[in-house]
């Protein structure tokens, strides 16, 4: 079955008998998912951008996350909570695989995740065989930035603003190997792609070996031209490692659309998947030559499962994966980008003609989707994030870099139109009075 097929209905209903996913057993989310059944039936005929502001579509999906209501999360970036059923997914297979673990675990669970790993690069738009499960994006960029074969002098390129792990990951292999970090500058915010490409462009010299980039930036939620960067790397022979962690299941794309050949993600961002879950995309015909971190044997040289070699794990948490994927195709790619997209722009439509308020991040469409990023001039934004968590239980991301601050504003599909206007007023009133002494 395609995953990408399937309508809502054909989603819920499909869950509840069992699709190589787990059978749910609550019944509470039975009922949930009958709602859920019902509000298909009355929407099915809005466009993604008409379904995007129609919050009786959103009610029961926001149902389906058990969150309190006793605060605002506005940290989706780092991770997300899961819906109902993908908690009860994993609830079900932790007991499962309690039982005669080494058999259960091994014998009748393991095979099973092939499934997951077919839902995945049907999400992805890839053969199955180029999709390894992981525990995080970390994990997967490492296997990449750690195995491929680089010597002294070869030179790395990203930016000032990739994600710390991974510029560590790198500056490790400057130590002990020689090879130069190289890093640019991308305007904050980057209005136009032409910027970011000149920005790369400008910095490739003749030992360039690899760039890795962001496809979301998580500090800002810029989205950077993946494929423009792709293909003038490839022009002058050159490697693209994509870090898709934000990206994924966030906004609508498919391999062929950034042309990359490595992609690295973390699962329990937007895809809700249970945590320390991860995808790693490599190429068939490149999988010979990146070196796992954990060894494995020679006979492995060119199967993706080489990288998912990491001793005793647990199998639960992998496959409960399945019932986020179906969660998410469930509503549909593009009616999930449309929602965040438009619970970003709600707020950052409210605020943006305050006085003292400006934006780190682009309000173009095809430059951001959920992840806003704002500051208040004269106002600390470290000193902002805490008094809305310690006044008003609103938690959001202070961000200090050294070429830009702010406050990160994530909402997700559980967020109501309400709770961001009350975060709206409350910025308001401090662009007025300041925050309190």
């Amino acid at each position: 079955m395609n995953y990408n097929d399937l309508d809502r209905r054909t989603f819920i209903s499909s869950v509840g008998k069992g699709i190589g996913l787990a059978t749910l057993s609550s019944a509470y989310v039975l009922s949930l998912q009958e709602k859920l059944m019902a509000a298909t039936r009355d929407f099915d005929h809005l466009t993604p951008d008409e379904a995007a502001v129609n919050d009786d579509f959103w009610f029961p999906i926001q149902q389906s996350f058990a969150i309190s209501r006793g605060s605002i999360n506005l940290n989706n970036g780092g991770v997300s909570p899961s819906p109902r059923i993908v908690t009860e997914a994993l609830v079900r297979y932790q007991w499962q695989q309690e039982d005669a673990t080494a058999y259960t675990m091994w014998q009748l669970m393991q095979p099973q995740l092939e499934t997951i790993r077919t839902g995945l690069a049907e999400m992805f738009g890839c053969d199955r065989e180029e999709i390894a499960i992981t525990r995080n994006a970390s994990e997967s960029l490492e296997i990449l930035l750690m195995g491929m074969d680089l010597k002294n002098g070869d030179e790395v390129l990203t930016t000032t603003q990739d994600y710390p792990r991974m510029l560590t990951t790198l500056r490790q292999r400057e130590i002990r190997e020689g090879i130069v970090l190289k890093m640019v500058k991308v305007p904050v915010p980057a209005n136009s792609k032409d910027q970011v490409v000149e920005a790369f462009a400008k910095g490739i010299s003749s030992k360039t070996k690899v760039i890795l980039i962001s496809h979301q930036i998580n500090l800002t939620g810029q989205i950077m031209p993946v494929k423009e960067i792709c293909a003038l790397a490839k022009s002058k022979g050159i490697e693209v490692i994509v870090d898709g962690a934000h990206s994924f299941s966030q906004f609508d794309f498919k391999q062929k659309d950034l042309n990359c050949d490595y992609f690295g993600t973390s699962l329990h961002k937007w895809l809700y998947a249970p945590k320390g879950t991860g995808m790693l995309f490599i190429k068939k015909e490149k999988i010979s030559k990146i070196w796992p971190l954990m060894a494995a044997d020679a006979k492995q040289s060119t199967d993706i499962r080489k990288f998912e070699e990491i001793g005793t794990n647990s199998i639960a948490i992998k496959l409960a994966i399945g019932e986020a994927i179906a969660f998410s195709n469930g509503i549909g790619p593009k009616r999930k980008e449309a929602r965040l997209r438009f619970l970003s722009r709600y707020w950052m439509n409210a605020l943006k003609n305050e006085k003292g308020i400006y934006f780190n991040t682009s309000f173009d469409d095809s430059l951001s989707c959920a992840i806003g990023n704002f500051g208040i001039e004269g106002v600390d934004s470290v000193a902002l994030g805490g008094f809305l968590q310690s006044k008003h239980k609103i938690y959001s991301t202070p961000i200090v870099h050294d070429e830009f601050k702010g406050i990160r504003i994530t909402p997700n599909l559980y967020t109501t139109t309400s709770e961001l206007d009350r975060f709206c007023n409350i910025v308001r009133e401090i662009c007025k009075t300041g925050l309190p002494k």
